[in-house]
This record gives structure tokens, C-alpha cells and sequence, in this order.
């Protein structure tokens, strides 16, 4: 392989770690990104930094925990001077895009603070959260809002598919057995198959995309960022896949009665949100948990097409590829819908890398039970292709992990941390809280999850010996001193942000102590 690996960052939006037969799902077909696990490694303890598809993307881009890139939740702006994977990644010579979703929200204020134009060539990177937009799709467009120049439009109409919004009326949505439309925007019609071709579905166009971008860059090295928007909610796939499961393939619900009784505060008003109602009947479950399946299994053909096009043109051993998701879903475990909280099937999520280089050999076909953040990617990244993402440690939060996949053992992180900021959430008013004080955060050992919730009380579940998180053991007084403990790690991370980054810590090094030998002269008698 040449020297400068290109790199296939694959993102699903709201796919769960364990719904992948590599991660013990017991019935859902995934052998491509099983094949994925078995060349490369599995990282089976990773965590989102955000359990919402914005903050946590932007973490995901930027190398940074939310509290610190600051773009809390979805539409928050990323701040026009924070650093990106395109940032880190171009001054090596990549050409780095986007195909599919970002969910970043752009600071218009501050580009017209510093005179950016969006429409210029750096606005434009800007404005694309670091990234070439190939093309660009955050996936939900409501008739209220769907942009008249949608590309993925423009196609569904060369295809036949003729309205004003194909994207809801043809791809997300089906129809009765009189032909009438059925909205995907109802969960309740989701059994039913959308009105395109699989091959002109979502997945099926951005998998294409990713395609000609590949063809395009030919042998310049590149950096992709495939975004694909399913398995997220609307939750409607194209035939075969809208029935190739059924009730009998659901796992049961990770839930218990004493969560619904005696739920802790912030839970239960996450518990009143119309989502999560309706995931707590068997009936929501029973029919949108095999279609979820069933765009799971859809992606998992993709991924085949992808890498056989990839051997077909020589690149797939020169390409390094990482498979992983935003967050996860709920799906009705814990009473919930949605995410945004921190049990595992939210903030856990899948983190598959396959390094194709030599270095890697000893550690492909493994599992690494070591806690992995969404944070690591970044530099990571910048390590593969030949940077030192060390030199970058006053900005970048995350760390590499070209070590763990180069079987090189070293000491390695002892906590993982989530957050979230759910100020525009119905919870909120719940709660009756200012917008400010909405804030949660996790911190994990890999044995003791503890919840911080601002206003009240915290909550702590032991994963060796409930791994469904069914006994908040806060309730009760005698782990007392692992809750302390837990505190003062989180306590010890919010001290820890690395907000100066206009300056190096090599260049402070260089620096310190030499204000004499530069003329600066104060303190002599």
C-alpha cells in the first residue's frame, strides 16, 4: 500500500452497538460489517461524547467533548473558529468530503463577525463542518421546510417519482391497499414498504454518491465521510428489507416495572415525551423494530457493494475504514423512545476500525473491551496519515487509537464521559428548570456508570452485575463511596477542558521561564 492510506469514515445515524450480529444481536443479519470486525478490530466499549445526533457529530469532528466545542445540541452552532477533521486532514494533502449527513449548524454570526462569505471557497468549509460537500443531506425534510434544490429530489423525479416533496411522499412513505399515500412520519405504517425501488432509496443513492466521489478523487488521497441517514427514524424501508423480519426476531425489552414506578425524575419526564410513550406499548415495538432491523440489514448489503467496488479499483488495501453511529436508540428499552439519555442502548455505540496496514495484523479479528470514545477518531485519523496528533494536544480531547490497533499496550483512559443538554425538551418544563440548568452528565469505568443531573439527584448502575441497568443503586446508602469517588472524577474531567487553543503546549514548553533571555527584565535588583 502507498504511504497515505485513504480513509472511509462510515457513520449510520441512530444505529445501536447491539444491533450487529458481531456485538450478540441474536437474529439480524449483518455479515458485511460482521466481515468488517473480523479484518480489523471491535472496539465493544465505545461512547458517543452527546446521545443527539448534533452535539455528538460535532465531537465526532472536532476531537472535543461538547462542553468544550460548545455546540450543545441540534442547531447549535459550531463556533466559526473550532479545528475539523478537513482542518487536520487537508494540510496533508487529502481531499476530504462529505457524502450524506452532518447535522452541523453553521455561525452565521460569527462568519459575518469575521467578514466570511459562505459562498466563498474557505465559507464554504466553513459552513460544511471542515468538509467538501460532495453532497450534503441531513435526511429529514418535512414539507414545511424541504429545500427546492434537495439533489436526492432531483433524482427521485428523473426516476418517476413526480411531487413536490418525493423525499416524504415516495421514500418515506407507502401506501393502503387502495393505493391512498401512508405517511412515514407515522410509526404506525412502517410494516408497510416505501414507494421506490430499493436501488432509488436513501441508502441505495448515498452508497451510489459515495461511489462517484471515490471514482472522481482517483489518485488523490482522500478522506470520506459517509453518512448514511437510516436506520434513523422515519423508520420505513424498501421492499424486500420493510418485511424480512418479524416479531419473533425483537429481543425482549430491557425494562422493569420498578423503572416505571420509581423512576428518577429527569427519566420520568424523558418518560412523558410522546415518543417514548408510544415506544412503551408492545404494539409500537412489535411493528418498528423489525423494519429498524430490516434498514440495518439494507445498510449491511451496502457495506458488501461498497467494499467490492473498493477491491474492484485496487483501494480497499490501501484504505482505512471506520464503521460506527452518532447514538443509539432506545426503542422502547427503559420506558424510552428516542435517546438523549445515557443508558447503553443510547450512549453506547458501535466502533468497528480496519487498518489495512501490516502494523495492524496482530490485532485484526479482535475485540477490545477498552473504554473508546467518539472523541479518538480525530486523531486517530491524523496519526494514519502520517501527522502527530500529539502536537495538536491543547486542542484535540480525544486520544489516538493507532496504538490499541497496533497492538502497541500501554497505559490507556480509565473513564469515558457523555453529555447532555436537553434544554429544548419538553423535560425541561417538566422539570421546571431555566435553559441553562438542563444539563446531565455521564462518567463510565467500564465497571459503574454514573449519572450527574443537575438539580437533583444522581444516579449510579453497576454494569458487571446488572449490565441492563435495572437497579439505580442510589436509592440506597452503601455505595456511597463509589458515588464519591465517580463525583470526583467527573468533578476532575469539567476541570480538564482544554479551552486554550490559540496556543500550543509545545510552544508554552519552549517558552516558560525565558522572559529574561527576551529582554523582559522585571524582579532584577
Amino acid at each position: 500500500m502507498t504511504a497515505k492510506p485513504n480513509i472511509l469514515f462510515i457513520m449510520a445515524d441512530q444505529l445501536r452497538a447491539d444491533y450487529l450480529a458481531c456485538n450478540g444481536h441474536p437474529s439480524i443479519r449483518t455479515p458485511n460489517i460482521d466481515a468488517l470486525a473480523a479484518r480489523g478490530i471491535n472496539f465493544t466499549r465505545a461512547y458517543c461524547q452527546a446521545p443527539v445526533c448534533g452535539p455528538s457529530r460535532m465531537s465526532f469532528y472536532t476531537g472535543r467533548y461538547a462542553a468544550s466545542h460548545g455546540a450543545s445540541y441540534n442547531n447549535v452552532p459550531l463556533r466559526v473558529d473550532e479545528r475539523t477533521l478537513g482542518d487536520h486532514l487537508r494540510p496533508h494533502g487529502y481531499r476530504v468530503a462529505l457524502v450524506g449527513k452532518t447535522h452541523m449548524k453553521r455561525d452565521d454570526e460569527g462568519m459575518a463577525h469575521l467578514g466570511i462569505s459562505p459562498d466563498s471557497s474557505r465559507g464554504v468549509l466553513v459552513s460544511q463542518c471542515g468538509f467538501e460537500p460532495f453532497e450534503r443531506d441531513d435526511g429529514l425534510h418535512p414539507d414545511q421546510s424541504v429545500d427546492p434544490d434537495l439533489r436526492y429530489n432531483q433524482y427521485l423525479r428523473r426516476q418517476g417519482y413526480v411531487s413536490r416533496n418525493p423525499w416524504h411522499d415516495y421514500a418515506n412513505s407507502a401506501e393502503d391497499d387502495d393505493g391512498n399515500l401512508l405517511s412515514g412520519w407515522h410509526m404506525r405504517h412502517c410494516h408497510r414498504p416505501i414507494r421506490v425501488r430499493e436501488e432509488h432509496s436513501e441508502t441505495a443513492y448515498t452508497t451510489n454518491r459515495a461511489m462517484a466521489f471515490i471514482d472522481e478523487a482517483g489518485d488523490t488521497p482522500w478522506c470520506l465521510h459517509l453518512s448514511y441517514i437510516k436506520p434513523h427514524w422515519p423508520y420505513m424501508a424498501p421492499a424486500p428489507y420493510h418485511d424480512m423480519y418479524g416479531q419473533e426476531d425483537i429481543p425482549q425489552a430491557i425494562r422493569s416495572e420498578q423503572e416505571q414506578t420509581a423512576p428518577h425524575p429527569v427519566v420520568d419526564a424523558f418518560m412523558q415525551h410522546a415518543e417514548s410513550r408510544e415506544f412503551a406499548r408492545d404494539e409500537v415495538r412489535q411493528r418498528v423494530i423489525p423494519t429498524y432491523m430490516g434498514l440495518i440489514t439494507q445498510l449491511d448489503d451496502h457495506i458488501g457493494h461498497l467494499m467490492s467496488f473498493l477491491e474492484d479499483r485496487g483501494q480497499l488495501d490501501n484504505t482505512l475504514i471506520v464503521f460506527t453511529s452518532d447514538h443509539g436508540d432506545y426503542l422502547g428499552d427503559h420506558w424510552l423512545g428516542e435517546k438523549e439519555l445515557f443508558h447503553e442502548p443510547s450512549a453506547r455505540i458501535p466502533m468497528i476500525l480496519v487498518d489495512p496496514r501490516r502494523e495492524a495484523d496482530a490485532t485484526r479479528g479482535t475485540r477490545d473491551e477498552r473504554l473508546v470514545e467518539a472523541i479518538d477518531l480525530v486523531p486517530t485519523f491524523v496519526d494514519a496519515v502520517g501527522g502527530n496528533s500529539q502536537a495538536l494536544d491543547h486542542r484535540l480531547e480525544g486520544r489516538s487509537l493507532q496504538p490499541l490497533v497496533h497492538g502497541q499496550a500501554g497505559e490507556w483512559r480509565t473513564y469515558a464521559f457523555s453529555e447532555s443538554d436537553y434544554a429544548w425538551r419538553p423535560a425541561r418544563l417538566t422539570l421546571q428548570l431555566p435553559p441553562d440548568q438542563a444539563k446531565a452528565y455521564m462518567v463510565t469505568d467500564g465497571r459503574w456508570k454514573y449519572i450527574h443531573y443537575e438539580h437533583h439527584r444522581p444516579q449510579l448502575f453497576d454494569l458487571q452485575e446488572d449490565p441492563e441497568e435495572l437497579q439505580d443503586l442510589v436509592p440506597g446508602s452503601s455505595h456511597n463511596n463509589v458515588c464519591r469517588d465517580m463525583e470526583t472524577a467527573l468533578y476532575d474531567w469539567c476541570r480538564k477542558r482544554k479551552l486554550r487553543v490559540t496556543v500550543s503546549n509545545q510552544r508554552v514548553e519552549s517558552s516558560t521561564g525565558m522572559a529574561h533571555q527576551r529582554g523582559y527584565l522585571f524582579g532584577v535588583w
